[in-house]
């Protein structure tokens, strides 16, 4: 069966002269459209594209067919121009506010998404501390803020989450038993510690706290949870990152689960302003779906 991003996958094929390059303006994944092409191929009974290693040509079917996609997707768009105008959604501004690790990680997909959708509206991307995020959600500076671990009653839209890991040099005591067994707070509070914040006021420290504990023994203090782990190869001491950013070279490192596991939880909240605009609502809508 062919669908709206088949088409629009094959036209962005033609224009490009590339799958990949394709594949990439549709938000999809090079075999995903190839895999596309070849259904619509199929369902048609023709070639569409002539391929080689660098590049694709059209057949004249495909030429014909691409002319009826050209003309089937604009009168898609028009219409969809008429419904976001008749939901005052023909334009605006969205600011989004977010603490570091999520900006850069999580966001992004989300608001290519949105942008393709309805590409009358910008989103502004802000970036601050979980603090600096509730005060300009309160002060009705942004529309949307990514809060950690939301109260039920704040109606949050639930973005991700993901657990607490222990990161330590590959030569530490610690990380000489198995992962299953994992490790507990109370074992990594008294050793030599690189706090990660990654802007927010949950981190290592707090999660300490809430056993009870304390860290007592700070080698240094970052912002950035990546730049924790680095400290942590160069031996400076061990650190709690959320499992997502990890980097991917973990050479040096050893990450243990926390026993018991902790978790941490991040969803987009309205402020007042972001309550009552057509735009927002559309696009946590989209999010639940």
């Amino acid at each position: 069966m062919m669908n709206l991003s088949h088409w629009r996958v094959l036209v962005a094929a033609v224009d490009a002269g590339n799958i990949s390059r394709a594949a990439e303006q549709v938000g999809i994944t090079q075999s995903g459209a190839s895999q596309a092409i070849a259904q619509m191929e199929a369902s048609l009974g023709a070639p569409l594209l002539v391929r080689d290693r660098r590049a694709v040509g059209v057949t004249a079917f495909g030429e014909q067919v691409v002319g009826h996609a050209r003309a089937m997707l604009a009168q898609f768009d028009a219409i969809r121009s008429l419904s976001h105008a008749a939901q005052g959604l023909h334009a605006g501004r969205i600011r989004l506010a977010s603490f570091p690790s999520v900006l850069t990680t999580v966001l992004p997909p989300l608001l290519s998404a949105f942008k393709r959708s309805h590409p009358g509206i910008d989103v502004v991307a802000l970036e601050g501390t979980d603090e600096e995020v509730e005060q300009w959600l309160a002060a009705d500076t942004i529309e949307l803020g990514v809060v950690l671990n939301p109260a039920p009653q704040r109606q949050a839209v639930i973005i991700g989450r993901d657990a607490w890991v222990a990161v330590l040099p590959s030569h530490h005591a610690l990380g000489r038993r198995s992962s299953e067994q994992g490790v507990a707070l109370d074992e990594l509070a008294g050793q030599p510690f690189v706090l990660a914040t990654g802007g927010c006021e949950v981190n290592a420290r707090s999660l300490v706290r809430q056993e009870g504990l304390m860290l007592s023994d700070i080698r240094v203090t970052v912002r950035d949870l990546g730049s924790a782990a680095v400290l942590v190869r160069e031996g400076l001491g061990l650190s709690i990152i959320p499992e997502s950013a990890l980097p991917e070279d973990r050479r040096g490192l050893r990450v243990m689960q926390l026993e018991p596991r902790q978790y941490r939880e991040f969803g987009l909240v309205s402020s007042q302003a972001g309550s009552a605009s057509a735009a927002v609502q559309t696009f946590l809508d989209g999010l639940s779906r």
